[in-house]
């Protein structure tokens, strides 16, 4: 971003454009909107700088934030529910854990579901999680239905008048057809036992995934419905130019942003802020 900075200095007609692309390029923002950028950023005539033009096209990618976002209960007597989705490695497990502890400091209370059930280590994972922020937990023996093991944590959270389910499943590789089948059954699962109701499906991606992360979130949306996405692992090496990409292509906003190990690592994603620290 300095060397972005760098040549946007001057007005817009002077600045070295094709640069500028391929250092959007570079910054994971992908080839046809680095591209289209570009383009609209040079038309603008009421930017006073190149920097402000492209900064303003940025910002112009991005879904409004809501920083006050929280998932909520379509029906009455219904818990609201998360379901947590991506493939393998991106931190599914931990930022459950972040969100269950986030919104137990609000006064919900939380059910934790283990339907990641192909690992016995995540099981134990979310249960310590469970335990450290004071959730309920429902669980199968290794190797389990994965959607029964939604249906029986929706049963609990019913009876006990539970405010918030979140689901865990296990990491798949998009490109796997029966572990979507697999996961859109886990869906279908919420609707039959939650009539009417209107679950958040979260999909995890690794901001150091880059260009991939794209082609796997639409996938997934394709699948089960995204209706946000959480970025993780943005206090390393990513470039975080994916977040204009996935919000440009699925429409779909980006609710947190992982910056760190810690609980309270998780944050709710600010747009604006977004952009004004890439360029800070």
């Amino acid at each position: 971003m300095s060397r972005l900075r760098g040549l946007l200095r001057s007005a817009p007609a002077a600045a070295d454009w094709d640069s500028v692309e391929e250092l959007l390029i570079a910054g994971d923002v992908g080839g046809a909107l680095a591209l289209q950028i570009v383009e609209r950023a040079r038309a603008r005539k009421d930017a006073p700088t190149a920097e402000a033009a492209v900064r303003e096209e940025l910002a112009a990618l991005l879904i409004p934030g809501d920083r006050a976002w929280r998932p909520t209960r379509a029906v009455a007597d219904q818990p609201a529910v998360i379901l947590m989705v991506g493939v393998n490695g991106t931190g599914k497990t931990t930022t459950i854990g972040k969100l269950a502890h986030r919104y137990r400091a609000e006064g919900s209370s939380v059910l934790l579901a283990a339907a990641d059930t192909f690992r016995a280590a995540a099981v134990d994972q979310l249960r310590i999680w469970s335990d450290r922020s004071g959730c309920q937990f429902v669980s199968h023996a290794p190797g389990a239905d994965p959607a029964a093991v939604v249906y029986d944590a929706l049963d609990a959270a019913v009876a006990r008048h539970v405010d918030l389910v979140i689901a865990d499943t296990a990491g798949r590789l998009h490109t796997k057809s029966s572990l979507m089948d697999e996961l859109a059954k886990m869906r279908r699962v919420i609707d039959r036992r939650l009539p009417g109701a209107k679950p958040e499906v979260l999909f995890v991606l690794d901001a150091t995934t880059g260009q991939n992360g794209l082609a796997q979130a639409r996938v997934f949306h394709e699948t089960v419905g995204l209706t946000g996405i959480v970025l993780t692992k943005l206090d390393s090496t990513a470039k975080g130019g994916i977040v204009f990409a996935i919000e440009d292509a699925l429409h779909v906003p980006v609710r947190f942003v992982g910056v760190g190990e810690k609980v309270g690592d998780l944050l709710p994603f600010d747009p604006a802020a977004f952009v004004s620290a890439l360029f800070a």
